[in-house]
């Protein structure tokens, strides 16, 4: 089969997948060094993609219909389409648009609609957990790419930087050293950490001399506000001061340490080099392991769990048994770490 030319690589639809997708991304930019590679995303997720070399170009697109969608993709001439997403849409939007060429994992019932169809990883006919950077890297690897690092990547542009330091002055935090508190969980409140304990920890680095700002997306200002309505400190609400994707990225690179749940931030930590302490409830570890020196996660065992539920039918004790004590001395070993190691 000839070498494509003109490839469009559908992205996942959640932030934390979009940092995992990032090795696959730079092994086939090193894998086509002469194609025109196309990113198609939502709009919202762009600032994930900005400052990245390995597209040509970055498509974005809002809930508009299939058929729209399609006819502008057809317009790009693509001779191949690499799915991230295991959705049955993205298959049949591509295969709508007329891209002869279709490649991805045999999943949601779409393997008639793609040309190369990888199977996905089971045992005894069952899906197993297995880390997201090593299945995208699959199809890299289907597609000729050798061995390669599972290293993710982002860049923060100048515009990044600039939106950046401007939330921080606003919330009043310094340039950089700060302690940074993600609270929120678009998958749901499953993975969110109690408030009262969120405020319990700022407290407790505020009583240490330290600057804590809480971050997270417009939709999770409920939960900053019943974080700071029991704080005894008072630590910057960085959504007020107006947070945005990729001032995220800047503000992430140079807190001190982030202290969050499995979601999106805490990829884009672990992309930048940002410690973090990672907490753990009804989500299974293994589906997004990073394996970043510089995390520490936490759980606990619990008979009901890992559930993958949106929001607990029960006391939500996968979470609430994760005590401030047990985060605070994580937080001090990474702090002790980093001062000894720079």
């Amino acid at each position: 089969m000839d070498e494509p030319k003109r490839i469009l690589v559908v992205q996942p639809s959640w932030v934390g997948d979009c940092v995992m997708a990032t090795p696959t991304l730079r092994a086939l930019r090193q894998r086509f060094p002469e194609a025109h590679i196309a990113y198609l995303m939502r709009r919202h997720l762009k600032p994930i993609y900005t400052g990245m070399p390995w597209a040509d170009r970055l498509l974005t697109h809002r809930k508009i219909g299939l058929p729209r969608l399609a006819a502008r993709l057809a317009k790009g001439r693509f001779d191949a389409a690499i799915l991230l997403p295991n959705s049955f849409r993205t298959a049949l939007l591509v295969k709508t648009a007329g891209i002869p060429r279709i490649i991805g994992y045999d999943r949601d019932g779409r393997g008639f609609l793609l040309t190369d169809k990888l199977l996905p990883y089971k045992q005894n006919g069952r899906f197993v957990p297995r880390p997201m950077i090593p299945t995208y890297l699959g199809i890299a690897h289907y597609l000729g790419s050798g061995k390669t690092s599972e290293r993710m990547e982002l860049f923060v542009t100048d515009d990044d930087a600039a939106d950046g330091a401007a939330v921080l002055e606003r919330g009043g935090l310094p340039p950089d050293g700060y302690m940074l508190l993600n609270p929120g969980a678009n998958y749901g409140s499953a993975k969110c950490w109690p408030p009262k304990y969120f405020a319990e920890v700022a407290d407790k680095l505020a009583d240490q001399g330290l600057a804590v700002g809480i971050t997270g997306a417009p939709k999770e200002k409920p939960i900053v506000a019943d974080i700071l309505a029991v704080c005894k400190s008072k630590p910057a609400d960085l959504i007020a001061a107006g947070m945005t994707l990729g001032a995220l990225k800047h503000v992430t690179k140079h807190a001190a340490l982030m202290i969050t749940g499995d979601t999106g931030p805490r990829h884009i930590a672990g992309a930048l080099g940002t410690p973090m302490v990672t907490l753990f409830g009804p989500t299974d570890p293994r589906w997004t392991e990073i394996n970043v020196a510089g995390e520490r996660q936490l759980s606990v065992p619990v008979y009901c769990g890992p559930c993958q539920r949106k929001a607990c039918p029960l006391d939500h004790r996968c979470m609430t048994r994760l005590t401030p004590a047990m985060v605070m001395t994580a937080a001090g070993r990474l702090l002790d770490a980093k001062v000894l190691h720079g």
